[in-house]
């Protein structure tokens, strides 16, 4: 496999840099309206606006916040341990974003400010952040969909959970307002032109198929993991890929 910073044109494009904060900033919007149904959630299920909050500054995963609260919800204290370990399980992918984003975004500064602009990177380095990033075309511009991104998500997440949080059940069912389907929507949008390439296709659709019928059986993060691994055999293996593709026809 390549290094990723082979993969990753050096030259600047203004169109592209402009993209890439148009994509941050509109994929921060959207996670943001979500946001509000996760404080209202929270709070309905027993915790205070202060714990809410600590979950959204400190987790921040949006994930692995729901999995937590909705186990709580469901269980109360002797559920805890539960919904500690869901949300653990899916905050794994996590770990795994940083170690394709790490080459990308960390550079190599020392002291102080290279140890901060690290635990910063890692902090914001999730679901939407890694999405607007790899989907652009150059360095500058997957390091700007990153910031932008991680930043904008971490500022509206934070001030909509408050509100959510505060509203709580004035608000009444948040999917009703759908805003459940705000960040699903927005993930959409960044795939779908990716999809017109058959292996991007074929790794989409195994994985949503694996996670469709395990989401019935299991707890909570373990159909999205079970999906990723599909997703990485497909990737790493490229069936569908032009390579495989070419070693096909040679072989007819």
């Amino acid at each position: 496999m390549s290094e990723p910073e082979a993969a990753v044109p050096e030259p600047d494009d203004p169109a592209a840099l402009a993209r890439a904060r148009r994509d941050g900033i509109a994929v921060g919007l959207a996670t943001a309206a979500y946001g509000v149904s996760f404080g209202a959630l929270s709070v309905a299920s027993g915790l205070d606006v202060a714990q809410t909050m600590f979950l959204s500054l400190v987790m921040f995963t949006g994930g692995s916040q729901f999995a937590l609260v909705g186990i709580y919800a469901a269980g109360g204290i002797a559920a805890a341990g539960t919904g500690i370990a869901a949300a653990g399980i899916l905050g794994l992918r996590n770990a795994i974003y940083g170690m394709r984003m790490r080459p990308l975004i960390v550079g190599e500064g020392r002291g102080l400010r290279g140890w901060l602009h690290r635990i910063a990177a890692a902090w914001i380095t999730i679901d939407e952040s890694t999405a607007v990033a790899l989907a652009q075309t150059d360095r500058r511009s997957v390091r700007t969909g990153f910031w932008v991104t991680g930043l904008a998500v971490f500022v509206g997440w934070n001030a909509t959970t408050l509100v959510g949080a505060l509203i709580g059940d004035a608000l009444g069912d948040t999917r009703a307002w759908g805003l459940d389907a705000a960040a699903a929507a927005a993930f959409l949008g960044l795939l779908w032109p990716r999809l017109k390439r058959l292996q991007a296709g074929a790794v989409a659709v195994g994985a949503a198929v694996v996670a469709a019928l395990t989401t019935p059986v299991f707890m909570a993060g373990v159909p999205v993991l079970v999906a990723a691994l599909v997703a990485i055999v497909v990737g790493w293996f490229d069936w569908f890929g032009p390579r495989s593709r070419r070693a096909k026809e040679g072989l007819r």
